[in-house]
Parts: C-alpha cells; sequence; structure tokens
C-alpha cells in the first residue's frame, strides 16, 4: 500500500497538462505548447563544450557530496558581487536542480503541523513540498492589478508559522517583487522570528525592473534561505543543476539530508555550471532580449482577443484572466481540444488562479503567433 503522506500530495498539473499535450503530439496533431517553463534555446556551446572536456578527461566518478570545489567557489563569488550576499563557499550546496534544494529546505526547517506562508498563486510544488514535510501550507492573497504582490501577511502570521517563501520574478505570475514588498517581508520576519526562503531561479529575465535578493537587506542574512539555479538563465533544465545557500545552523540539515538522498549532483554538469558563471553572458542577454520581445507580442494579442492580461515584469509567464469566457480550467481543457494550444489552468497554483490560465512564452514568435490566432477562431 502507497505512504499515507502520498494522500497529501496532489498530482503536478503542469506535468499532466504536458503528458497530455505530448500524447497529442504523438498522435500526428500539432500542438503549439505553452504549459512548461522551459526556455526554447539550445544550452550555449561554451557550457556544453566544458562539460564535455569534463567527461572526457575522466571527470564521470561521483563528485563531493557539495559540489566540486571549483563549482561552489564560483557561486559564492556570484552570489558576493551580484546578489550582494555574505558568503563563502564552504556555505553553498550544489543540488541536481533547484526543485531538489527547495524540497530539502522544507524537508529540514518544518516540523509536523508548522505552517509556511506563499504567496497565491505561487509555483505548483512548493505546497507539495510543504506537505511532504509534514506541515501546512497557508496562502497570502495577491493583488493582479498590482503585480500580483502578496497583501495581508501579517494576519496570517500565527505561534505556528515558520517559514515565508518569496519567489522573485514569480512562477506564474512574472510579478517582481520591489525594495518596498521585500522590506514588509522582511521585517515580518525578523518581528515574528521567521525564516525565509528567497526562490530566486528567474533572477536574470527581468525585463524593466531590478533584482533584489531578500539576503541582502539588512537583519536577513541569518534568515533568509537562497535557492537558485541554472534552467532558466542559461537554458540548462536537463542538466539539473542548482543550489543553495543559508547560515551553517541551516546548511548543516540540508547537507545531511542531501547526503542520503541524492549524494550529489552529476559530476562532469557541474563543470558546465562553472563555465556558465564564468563564461561569457551574451547568451543570456540575447535570451533576454528574445524573451521581451515574444512577452509584448503574446500580451499585447491576448488584449486584443479580449482576454485580460497585465504585463509581467520578469520570468516568461503571462497570467491570463479568461473569466470572459469560462474558469480557467474549462478554457485550458477547450485550448487543448479545440485550438490544440496547450496551458496550464491556473488552479493548479492555488484557489485564486481559477478564472487565469499560465502560458509560458518560451517558444518562438512566430508560434505565439500561430496559437494566438487559433485561441481568438476557439474563443470568439
Amino acid at each position: 500500500m502507497p505512504s499515507s503522506r502520498l494522500e497529501r500530495v496532489e498530482e503536478s498539473e503542469t506535468i499532466k497538462i504536458a503528458n497530455a499535450a505530448n500524447k497529442m503530439k504523438s498522435e500526428g496533431i500539432d500542438i503549439i505548447s505553452f504549459s512548461l517553463g522551459e526556455p526554447d534555446f539550445n544550452t550555449p556551446d561554451h557550457i556544453c563544450k566544458a562539460a564535455a572536456d569534463a567527461m572526457y578527461r575522466g571527470d564521470t566518478h561521483y563528485a563531493p557530496s557539495t559540489g566540486i570545489p571549483e563549482l561552489r567557489e564560483a557561486i559564492a563569488n556570484k552570489l558576493q558581487t551580484e546578489n550582494k550576499l555574505e558568503v563563502t563557499s564552504d556555505d553553498v550546496l550544489v543540488t541536481p536542480g533547484a526543485k531538489q534544494a527547495i524540497f530539502e529546505v522544507m524537508m529540514s526547517v518544518l516540523d509536523d503541523n508548522d505552517e509556511a506562508i506563499l504567496s497565491d498563486p505561487s509555483w505548483v510544488s512548493y505546497s507539495p513540498c510543504i506537505k511532504f514535510a509534514g506541515a501546512n501550507p497557508v496562502w497570502a492573497p495577491t493583488d493582479p492589478d498590482n503585480g500580483f504582490m502578496p497583501y495581508g501577511i501579517e494576519e496570517l502570521i500565527t505561534n505556528k508559522t515558520k517559514l515565508i517563501v518569496v519567489n522573485s520574478p514569480c512562477n506564474p505570475t512574472g510579478g517582481v517583487f520591489d525594495n518596498e514588498m521585500l522590506k514588509t517581508v522582511a521585517d515580518l520576519a525578523v518581528d515574528h522570528d521567521l525564516l525565509v526562503l528567497s526562490d530566486e531561479i528567474y533572477e536574470k529575465i527581468i525585463y524593466d525592473k531590478k533584482h533584489i535578493s531578500m539576503g541582502s537587506l539588512d537583519g536577513m542574512h541569518e534568515r533568509t534561505i537562497t535557492v537558485n539555479g541554472f534552467s532558466k538563465a542559461y537554458a540548462m533544465t536537463g542538466w539539473r543543476l542548482g543550489y543553495v545557500t543559508a547560515i551553517p545552523e541551516l546548511m548543516k540539515g540540508f547537507k545531511k539530508i542531501h547526503s542520503h538522498s541524492v549524494s550529489s549532483a552529476t559530476t562532469f554538469a557541474q563543470f558546465g555550471g562553472v563555465a556558465a558563471l564564468e563564461g561569457p553572458q551574451e547568451p543570456v542577454n540575447d535570451m533576454l532580449k528574445e524573451f521581451k520581445a515574444r512577452r509584448d507580442i503574446l500580451i499585447n494579442g491576448l488584449n486584443t482577443i479580449g482576454i485580460k492580461c497585465k504585463r509581467p515584469d520578469g520570468a516568461f509567464y503571462a497570467f491570463a484572466d479568461v473569466s470572459e469566457f469560462g474558469d480557467g480550467d474549462a478554457v485550458a481543457e477547450k485550448l487543448l481540444q479545440d485550438a490544440h494550444v496547450a496551458v496550464t489552468p491556473g488552479s493548479a497554483f492555488g484557489l485564486s488562479g481559477k478564472d487565469f490560465v499560465r502560458i509560458s512564452y518560451a517558444t518562438s514568435q512566430e508560434r505565439i503567433k500561430q496559437a494566438l490566432q487559433r485561441i481568438e477562431e476557439t474563443l470568439l
């Protein structure tokens, strides 16, 4: 019989939609997929070469559990210079993807019946990770007219609250926390003796604002757990390479779970990570320019059709209000079956998403234009 803990957790809706779209593709149907959060660009050549060189010179054995020294040093340097964090290489743990880091954090810092505060909507895997740890997610409402910023967080804090999750830029909304919003969360964390998990995986995909790391704010060094990775900025989703940093007292728990579960990230992939951080950044800038162009085509097109959608400040997602045409679940199903366009229903990300769908514009401008035409023909 399956473990009872599995009953706490729902199936990943993004994976479910992607699987349905892939099944239709295998049947010869031309599906335009906006479902998964995966850049459609190839990993830059210099990163691939670094990993291949490592493989062929024999770096195919176990790596140190916390990560190869070269990568941990490169990550620490990056966090010091770009994010203004007080970090050394000893404070870095390399993981097989940022998702693994988040899972290890939740399992390490949360006890049974603790509470962790999420913005509603939030990325689909935060809540399951919290539930796996035996804790309970508590949802803070957000304001779509104010970039989906959360509000009323203080009213949700109880004696069971342990953690606040910040994801900026945000999946699924593309919202970016400004200094004022971050300071509000920081003040609450200090006043109520809470930890903050800052998921910064989309930090380099910001269009008209500036990324600020939670851990750089006054009083937040000891309270912030920073998670990041290579998947989004460097188009390295299949490499499964992420990292986490925090104070030593917290890192000890992450490392214990890490060593008894995944052991380490793939050795030669880590040399690719070094090349990503220390090599040319022009590919990142080029991808950002293309994402911005795609964003503008998509948002303008959606609003022209009559689908209300705010222009996201970061990431590569549009969180579109489809309430004029039905709830998000019904519209997502209709678009998949009739328009052959795969989007994710907003309900996958929280109760407030029921009238929304998430559209990942990690596909070409041509395909976005084709999808907009199909959507218009199907809904109007």
